[in-house]
């Protein structure tokens, strides 16, 4: 798969592995951590929105988890075009900008600021949003069909190059949503 500037994902631990796999080729990304709630990012991150919005402390102030999140990202993407500005000067260091978001997806895909900051980066850069879904959470036929119809609305919302994938195909055998498919 030939991956465009930018990718999108909602897979941590793919986005480690892609970032490894770059580096091994020596072609290190610009790598964005927009993830708030994440304890320690497993990966070098080149702006990081946790420097930025801190979710533990909006949570002092009786915000729930999802407001803390989006609230978070409401307070990035008021800076977000300083984040573009690094984007763009990393164009001449870096081949591809990779952007791990929130592990609560409709937090992202459905505020205003995660269509902000989808919206500036597809503007100017080439993009590709990874969606990938869990394996042992699609056993079940209408839990499937729910996130493939979520992959699409995601599709159609971006209109952007897109990639759907599963994870831990290596524990459960993917086989049986292909032929619910």
């Amino acid at each position: 798969m030939r991956l465009s500037r930018f990718v999108l994902s909602w897979d941590t631990v793919l986005l480690e592995r892609l970032i490894g796999h770059l580096h091994s080729r020596g072609s290190a990304p610009f790598v964005i951590n927009l993830d708030t709630a994440v304890q320690e990012v497993p990966f070098p991150a080149n702006t990081d929105m946790c420097d930025i919005a801190k979710y533990k402390e909006l949570t002092k102030y009786g915000l729930g988890p999802s407001s803390g999140i989006v609230t978070s990202l409401n307070l990035f993407a008021t800076r977000f075009d300083q984040v573009m500005t690094l984007i763009e000067k990393a164009q001449n260091m870096s081949k591809y900008d990779l952007i791990d978001t929130p592990r609560q997806i409709e937090v992202f895909t459905w505020s205003a600021s995660g269509r902000i900051i989808t919206k500036a980066l597809a503007s100017s850069i080439p993009t590709t949003v990874i969606y990938v879904k869990d394996t042992r959470g699609s056993t079940n036929s209408v839990t499937l069909m729910s996130n493939m119809l979520y992959a699409c609305s995601i599709l159609y919302k971006n209109q952007a190059s897109f990639h759907c994938g599963r994870n831990k195909t290596d524990i459960i055998d993917y086989s049986f949503a292909m032929e619910w498919m």
